[in-house]
């Protein structure tokens, strides 16, 4: 059997269909699993380790014009199987033209049209996490092929092979000259936008607050676009002992520096996503928008290494300025850092 799985938007949202994709990994072991995925999050899917084959969406110019390439590009890999676990109208309409006979999907948008497996999900509720939505996809295919009650699977979904980091906290640490004794707090202000964060004032508050534990050294990453950003968060910190690092290496090399932070904190965006497959502790601040919540976006790490803080009740869904950032600081160091 051949599947497709598409997950061809943002970084974070490809990241939170790693635990579909590992169900389907270990309930059919045999089953050929090929993933459509945007060229920028294509280095992480090479990593995946429940994947055969990842094929690029050619995305090109106008929907039909993008169904068609896309169309062209899938159809002589005979795949029986399409998982679209984000419906768009272009993927639905080159699945379709590509004659894939099994072609599941969300029952929303027109494009439900061009599925012949829809699944009702009222994914706009935010009523449970978006990875769950995921994994109903996969569980509704894996029963109509019997597997009825499928073996569970759970973090970390990501894991590298100790040859692939080994040493590289040792030169994180010397290239950045931090004490070998220090517990590493990762802080990443930047976001792609899809969901509102803290200010950067916010956010050299709360290492302010973090920082009264001596034993801590903030690495304030960024990528590639955020460079501006990540300074002046820097210059507002006088006194914490910190460093700034600017991954320019790509998404697989950013990933292999978290497994050795001791909490990664960040607003909802890819790179904390990453951080949630690896199993790594996260801190993240969400707004309570009925489409961004903590709940919706949670990640998936297991529940005992994820904290999530939003604006509370009766403030307004965005103003990330009524969090508590002092209970916060709290909660992470009595969680995480103690």
């Amino acid at each position: 059997m051949k599947i497709l799985v598409i997950r061809n938007d943002r970084l974070g949202d490809f990241m939170l269909a790693w635990p579909a994709l590992a169900l389907l990994r270990k309930n059919m072991p045999k089953a050929h699993i090929a993933v459509l995925v945007p060229s920028y999050t294509q280095p992480l899917a090479e990593a995946c380790p429940y994947i055969d084959e990842v094929v690029v969406d050619p995305k090109h110019g106008s929907d039909l014009r993008s169904a068609w390439t896309l169309a062209k590009l899938i159809k002589h890999k005979n795949f029986d199987t399409a998982i679209t676990l984000f419906s768009r109208l272009d993927t639905a309409l080159a699945v379709w033209l590509a004659g894939i006979t099994r072609r599941y999907a969300p029952a929303t948008k027109i494009a439900q049209i061009f599925y012949n497996r829809r699944i009702t999900q009222r994914r706009s509720r935010s009523e449970k996490p978006e990875y769950e939505y995921n994994l109903d996809l996969a569980r509704t295919f894996l029963a109509e092929q019997g597997v009825v009650k499928p073996k569970a699977v759970k973090p970390p979904y990501l894991v590298f092979k100790p040859k692939a980091t080994a040493g590289l906290e040792r030169k994180f640490r010397k290239a950045h000259q931090i004490p070998a004794k220090r517990k590493l707090v990762f802080v990443h202000a930047g976001h792609g936008g899809s969901a509102v964060n803290l200010s950067l004032g916010q956010y050299a508050s709360l290492i302010h607050k973090l920082a009264v534990h001596k034993k801590l050294y903030f690495v304030l990453s960024a990528g590639p676009g955020e460079e501006i950003q990540v300074q002046r968060l820097s210059s507002l910190l006088v006194k914490e002992a910190h460093s700034v690092y600017i991954s320019d290496q790509g998404l697989l090399d950013f990933a292999k520096h978290l497994p050795f932070c001791d909490v990664f904190i960040s607003g909802s965006t890819g790179p904390l996503h990453i951080a949630g497959a690896l199993n790594c502790r996260t801190a993240a601040f969400y707004p309570r928008r009925l489409s961004s919540t903590a709940l919706r976006w949670q990640t998936i790490n297991d529940a005992d290494r994820r904290l999530a803080f939003e604006p509370p009740a009766g403030s307004a869904e965005n103003d990330m300025s009524a969090i508590d950032l002092a209970a916060a600081a709290a909660e992470i160091k009595a969680r995480f850092l103690r």
